[in-house]
């Protein structure tokens, strides 16, 4: 009898466990219809770049060649004596994505997969392969518009990037490794990453597999719509690691616009470098929590410095829009058209402040001019720290153009706990700005004790806020 028990006890058990997988599996997404209505307008891009090489570049790769040693002397009379060094055309290629976005022939895929291109074969699911040309490629965004000769291509249906959600299901059609139309499929894992090589361009982050030659394809939701160009993955080792980026196609489109308007982008500008707002600086800058982008330096001759925007102003909303960091205020001020006026919300001196300012176009070069002091060094205990002045050269390998103090030395003290350290270059301390060491000294001995206090410090190039406290 017990023995019947227990065999009931565990089919009953093996039925539960099987509708259980059954549940899960019928929960899980299936893409067969994606990837069957999408597949014929993902296309293979194969570019052809010539270039001359020099005999003696073209020595086996990792044989090096000392100079002096006399040996790289033999090879280079060798080569002369083969056809005296001429320079020896060679070709290059390279493999990428793309998909079509109207039937006639326009087609995208990322501005580095055409780059510098001589030829760009485009090869459809038919095998059929045509010559396209390129209408318009942008380097910030990483996004170039082609066309091919071509009607009644197959295209996809272009979504909406706005509304994505942390955690929904992704699917990437691409080349990679030449391998074509190969699918790969994950989640979304977060949305406006902002990445060093562009902070222009509000990434999404997935963890669908990317690899060398899926740059240019379509990233899809479940609604087979396209909502990014996947661009960029984050790898130590040359091949996907979980973690890559896509372009969202709202940011592709602005792009694709303005290409086909007027045969080039361009992009709002501040004028302003920024930084993120820690939990200490946002209680020494008198914030609730740590929000907003910090004002680290004010560009000369910028719309930032029209609008009377200073070092040390905290912008909390742009043009409406919540800036919660300081990676959010880039893409907004980008996309903001030239010539617009706009209401900028900042802290200032711990108290909320509205600033208009007319946006203009992004410049190429952003470059500040040196100027020049006298040297000579001063110290103040209470913040165990060594100060100088500024000497010509260093303003201009700095790019420093007034003001500020260089570090010399640091103590054990409020200083080395902020993080300060010889050689950094103190702009302002305690939102006040610095112009010689003899004011900085006078600043510093009205610090007030037991507060963080903000100090802007210049090092290697970049600007950022520390947060400073005396203890007594």
């Amino acid at each position: 009898m017990r023995v019947n028990k227990n065999w009931a006890a565990l089919t009953m058990l093996f039925a539960w466990l099987m509708l259980s997988f059954s549940v899960q599996a019928r929960s899980l997404p299936d893409f067969t219809e994606l990837v069957a209505d999408n597949g014929d307008a993902v296309v293979n891009i194969r570019t052809h770049n010539k270039t001359e090489e020099t005999p003696t570049s073209m020595l086996p790769r990792g044989l090096d060649l000392p100079e002096g040693s006399g040996i790289d002397d033999f090879f280079k009379k060798f080569f002369e004596g083969q056809g005296g060094g001429a320079p020896i055309p060679r070709e290059s290629e390279s493999l990428g994505s793309g998909f079509v976005i109207s039937s006639d022939g326009y087609i995208l895929t990322n501005h580095h997969v055409i780059k510098d291109a001589d030829e760009i074969i485009v090869r459809f699911s038919d095998r059929t392969e045509l010559e396209a040309k390129v209408l318009g490629s942008d380097e910030r965004s990483d996004v170039a518009l082609l066309k091919v000769d071509a009607k009644n291509l197959k295209t996809v249906k272009l979504g909406d990037s706005d509304n994505l959600k942390v955690g929904e299901w992704v699917l990437a059609i691409g080349s990679p490794f030449g391998f074509d139309y190969s699918a790969t499929a994950g989640i979304i894992s977060a949305l406006g990453r902002s990445l060093p090589s562009d902070s222009y361009v509000p990434f999404i982050q997935t963890d669908v597999a990317i690899n060398p030659g899926n740059s240019g394809g379509p990233l899809f939701n479940l609604d087979g719509e396209v909502i990014g160009i996947n661009s960029q993955i984050y790898s130590r080792t040359g091949g996907f690691m979980g973690v890559s980026f896509a372009i969202p196609i709202d940011t592709v489109m602005n792009v694709v616009e303005q290409i086909k308007s007027q045969g080039y982008v361009s992009r709002g500008w501040l004028g302003v470098v920024i930084q993120d707002v820690t939990r200490e600086l946002a209680e020494s800058f008198g914030l609730s929590k740590p929000s907003g982008a910090l004002i680290s330096r004010v560009v000369d001759d910028s719309p930032a410095v029209r609008a009377g925007f200073k070092t040390g102003d905290v912008i909390l909303k742009f043009d409406g829009k919540e800036v919660e960091t300081s990676s959010d205020l880039p893409p907004i001020v980008g996309r903001t058209k030239v010539g617009k006026e706009v209401d900028v919300e900042v802290m200032r001196n711990n108290k909320h402040t509205t600033l208009k300012v007319t946006i203009e176009e992004l410049p190429k070069d952003e470059a500040l001019t040196s100027n020049s002091t006298k040297p000579g060094r001063f110290v103040d205990d209470r913040l165990s720290m060594e100060v100088a002045d500024i000497t010509p050269e260093q303003r201009k390998q700095f790019e420093v153009e007034k003001g500020g103090v260089m570090v010399m030395k640091v103590e054990q003290g409020p200083a080395i706990k902020a993080g300060i350290r010889p050689g950094d270059i103190i702009l302002s301390l305690n939102n006040t700005e610095i112009e010689d060491p003899h004011q900085f000294i006078e600043v510093a001995k009205k610090l007030p004790a037991n507060k963080p206090i903000p100090v802007l410090v210049q090092r290697g190039g970049s600007a950022q806020f520390l947060a400073i406290e005396i203890k007594e």
